[in-house]
């Protein structure tokens, strides 16, 4: 919502434009309100967007399935596992019998939690005791003792992870042995991510599974402002890097690669004009 509040301040400030952010419970919720032409841009992670746009998974029958196309891989997500350093829980499998914030129901968090029990051969249903908060209520309980660990998929750094780091010591569970199960069951959306000790004062380095957030467009999206608006993003991107760190990984080289989905025509002519589309 940090994001995507700069871009809205953004456009409607350099092309004129009505828009307006609203706060959701992210990917599954964003790409549903794209579908039901309730939003005109959202934000969404890789593994959710190919579901909706497929009718796979979360989107299968009767879930209706969402027309969508990409205009930018934005940044990367680091799947976050939290518990305190002290709890004695040091692999996922740990976790067995403990009490869990999977993310809001219906978030790309759930289904990256849900995904990576399950690469660990445990069932979420049965195997925990499964709490759904969003990142700084899952902190907030945490810290006070009412959960054992929870999951956020976030760009570094997450605020509610780095305010918990901040009067509690936290570590982040290694999920390594997740990525590549992962990938394989459900596509190639999921890859290696370091979390630097730095990010959160943790006493290692450690690796993690990333995902690609992008922003999307219905199909219809008119070309002309969705060129307009990636030149404003990309032109502006000290403006945006202000409101959120993450902006800092917009950038012409990387924005084309790794979408599960067709990019827009508007998109694909921005790039073009920037000698930067590859397909």
């Amino acid at each position: 919502i940090v994001y995507g509040a700069g871009l809205a301040e953004l456009l409607n400030k350099k092309l004129g434009t009505a828009a307006s952010a609203q706060s959701t419970t992210a990917s599954v919720d964003n790409m549903k309100l794209l579908r039901d032409g309730k939003a005109d841009l959202a934000f969404t992670l890789s593994d959710t967007l190919y579901d909706a746009v497929n009718g796979t998974n979360t989107f299968a029958a009767p879930e209706r399935k969402v027309d969508a196309k990409a205009l930018a891989v934005l940044y990367s997500n680091a799947t976050h596992l939290v518990v305190k350093d002290a709890s004695g829980i040091n692999t996922v499998t740990d976790l067995k019998g403990k009490r869990v914030s999977m993310g809001t129901a219906g978030s790309g968090t759930e289904v990256i939690a849900n995904r990576t029990f399950e690469a660990y051969g445990l069932d979420p249903a049965k195997d925990v005791s499964r709490e759904r908060l969003g990142a700084q209520d899952s902190a907030n309980a945490l810290r006070d003792g009412k959960i054992d660990a929870f999951f956020f998929s976030g760009g570094l750094p997450v605020p509610a992870v780095l305010d918990i780091s901040t009067s509690t010591k936290i570590k982040l569970l290694d999920l390594t042995e997740s990525i590549k199960k992962m990938a394989d069951k459900y596509g190639p959306f999921y890859f290696s991510y370091k979390v630097p000790k730095t990010t959160y004062n943790t006493a290692a380095d450690v690796t993690v599974s990333g995902v690609a957030n992008l922003l999307v467009v219905p199909s219809s999206f008119d070309p002309a402002l969705a060129q307009a608006i990636l030149a404003t993003m990309f032109d502006n991107k000290d403006d945006l890097v202000k409101v959120h760190v993450a902006a800092k990984d917009l950038l012409l080289e990387t924005a084309t690669v790794g979408s599960p989905i067709d990019f827009h025509q508007g998109a694909i002519d921005y790039y073009k004009s920037k000698n930067a589309w590859k397909k």
